[in-house]
């Protein structure tokens, strides 16, 4: 044991450490999982512009991604499916209605102009083995979008998990925009059901959303369902609804579903019902309302974070001008390169050094001779001249040298120079130009993407105020039995499924309980009926105990434990002779055990004298003598 355990502690905290940083758990530059990255990559890779085979891209994924082809079908459809990143040809299933996608070798993808133009530079990926060493792939896609925020996912790890609402890639831009302006941000969800939400208590990505259905009434008074909360679909809402029609929540005769690429679910009302009534039934009782936390982890600098909305953002604008700055950086290096190229050409032909290279019979003496030839420029250099430029120099074609057009050069010249000028402009004001770059991107993406879900505010439903008073209880007094599957005669109730029972048996044992199905009261019963938990009960109890000494009390019964069975009388072998709800007055009539030379039969108690005491408490004796019977006057 003493050798297994650190052998087991590692290799848990090294797979632990896999699955969190490497599986499940989004990378915060890009905002995805290594599957995810893996597709896009393999795609960048495969791109001709052409539709690609599902099952092809597939199988190039497998060279990067050791986890079998069926994780990465499932991954490529999903994010297919957000319409971003990846242009989709043929049936790839229906996330609305829950249907699956076709076979991967009857559809198609490629990568979408968005995805072309802000996920991928080769010049600043880094790149890393693949698992088996043979290829390299990227360590973290050059995203320019806020990935993580646009798409949203979930995932669970080891010990942790993430669950991060998809939001809206326009109002994600104008955040940015915002907070490069150093402006306040405030960010909601949007999802592509559509649907109505409420974000009162969002909390920036740290609390929940409430989303609900949107149902409108037809013509003919039916209910019509035109969009769907986020993490339902068509079949799982109806099935919902069936399961509520079933245990008679909603008053909802039939159902039928006419979803095509939008949601119909047409709800046909049973004869009588209110249009507002049965909606607030939806709402109540069906995935027509559903919550939804939010968990915002992800990797940052190779450790899980948890995050609030803004502060993602915030991180990934700061990525995103960072990057901006890295390419007009790369770039103006490659002007700068061809300038000092170009230049070096001009002289090189202009002033005929190249002549000098005639009479070298060596490869020492052609770069000698090329230095030399060059040396009385030098002050026209943008740089010093290296042994590559000499080399390039001398790999100039004759065709090259005697077609040089000095008028056509000198314009190209002044078009680099106005290039690396602009890119300097640049350069020296970043907010200006990453928000110039987000502002470009809306205009010529943003009117593909609307917000579809709606914002709102709920008024919590009260199951209570809309629960259908549609279950009989009755009891019986011969089997003692009670409930709704009782055919009894007597306590006979109507009530809902939220109310609460209260019934009180001859013995001085009560409950207060659910309706129940069938529950056997000990006893005779002498009260059932429904139990206000906000206000309680008020009883005036007379008993006797074994001995038959007469006993009264006034009980408030208010606290209690469901279905817990609790005692109105000290003695478990008394008997309640009398019950009744409320502050009872008048007098009752104490008949004595009779005996020899008895000359007082009885005498009357005046039960306005009691007072409140605990439900534990004896009360009051009512007379020193046995009682053999107690009536009400």
């Amino acid at each position: 044991m003493g050798t297994l355990e650190p052998l087991m502690r590692q290799n848990f905290l090294e797979y632990a450490s896999y699955v969190i940083v490497d599986r499940a758990i989004p990378e915060l530059r890009d905002g995805l999982k290594p599957v995810q990255r893996r597709i896009l990559h393999t795609l960048f890779t495969m791109n001709d512009g052409r539709f690609h085979k599902v099952a092809n891209v597939i199988g190039e994924t497998m060279k990067f991604h050791p986890h079998g082809d069926a994780s990465i079908a499932d991954a490529l459809v999903v994010l297919a499916n957000k319409d971003y990143f990846i242009e989709k040809q043929g049936n790839f299933g229906n996330p609305i209605s829950g249907h699956r996608a076709a076979a991967p070798r009857y559809i198609e993808c490629r990568l979408t102009g968005l995805a072309l133009e802000t996920m991928f530079s080769k010049a600043l990926t880094e790149y890393m083995p693949s698992y088996d060493g043979r290829r390299k792939e990227p360590l973290c896609l050059p995203a320019k979008l806020p990935v993580a925020l646009l798409l949203g996912t979930e995932g669970i790890a080891v010990g942790m998990a993430t669950k991060i609402l998809p939001h809206n890639i326009v109002e994600l831009w104008r955040g940015q925009v915002a907070l490069l302006r150093k402006q306040k941000v405030t960010l909601h969800p949007d999802f592509p059901q559509g649907g109505l939400m409420d974000v009162s208590e969002y909390a920036d990505g740290r609390g929940k959303v409430k989303l609900r259905a949107r149902i409108e009434q037809s013509a003919n008074k039916k209910l019509v369902i035109r969009e769907i909360p986020y993490s339902t679909t068509t079949e799982s809402l109806i099935a919902s609804i069936e399961s509520a029609i079933q245990k008679g929540k909603v008053k909802i005769a039939s159902i039928n579903d006419f979803t095509s690429e939008k949601v119909e679910i047409e709800l046909t009302l049973v004869r009588g019902a209110s249009v507002e009534e049965v909606i607030a039934q939806l709402y109540a009782y069906t995935d027509c309302e559903v919550s939804i936390s939010s968990n915002i982890v992800l990797i940052h600098e190779r450790r899980p974070h948890e995050m609030a909305v803004t502060e993602v953002l915030s991180l990934l604008t700061q990525q995103l001008k960072a990057q901006l700055k890295a390419e007009l950086e790369h770039d103006l290096k490659l002007l700068q390169d061809k300038q000092h190229w170009m230049t070096l050409e001009r002289i090189f032909i202009e002033n005929r050094v190249y002549k000098r290279l005639e009479q070298a019979k060596s490869e020492e003496k052609l770069r000698s001779e090329t230095y030399a030839g060059m040396k009385p420029f030098s002050r026209q250099f943008l740089r010093p001249m290296d042994d590559e430029d000499v080399k390039r120099l001398l790999a100039l074609p004759i065709r090259r040298i005697s077609a040089f057009d000095i008028a056509k050069h000198s314009d190209d010249m002044q078009e680099v120079a106005a290039g690396i000028k602009k890119i300097n402009t640049k350069l020296r004001n970043m907010t200006k130009t990453t928000v110039s770059y987000i502002e470009d991107l809306a205009r010529r993406y943003g009117s593909r993407y609307p917000r579809r879900t709606k914002l709102s505010t709920f008024e919590t439903i009260d199951k209570k105020a809309v629960a259908r008073q549609n279950i009989k209880l009755s009891y019986d007094p011969k089997s003692s039995f009670f409930g709704s599957q009782v055919r009894g005669s007597a306590y006979t109730l109507t009530v809902s499924e939220y109310d609460k029972i209260l019934a009180i048996s001859d013995d001085g044992s009560y409950r207060i309980m659910s309706p129940p199905n069938k529950v056997l009261l000990s006893g005779k019963a002498l009260y059932c009926d429904l139990f206000d938990t906000e206000q309680g009960a008020v009883f005036t109890v007379v008993y006797r105990d074994k001995a038959k000494n007469a006993y009264a009390k006034k009980v408030h019964i208010a606290r209690f434990i469901h279905d817990k069975e609790y005692q109105l009388i000290k003695d478990k072998a008394g008997k309640i002779d009398l019950l009744i709800p409320g502050e009872a007055e008048g007098k009752v009539l104490l008949h004595f055990v009779p005996v020899k030379r008895q000359k007082i039969k009885g005498i009357t108690f005046d039960l306005s004298d009691l007072e409140f005491c605990g439900i534990s408490a004896r009360g009051t004796r009512l007379a020193t003598k046995p009682v053999a019977k107690v009536t009400k006057k």
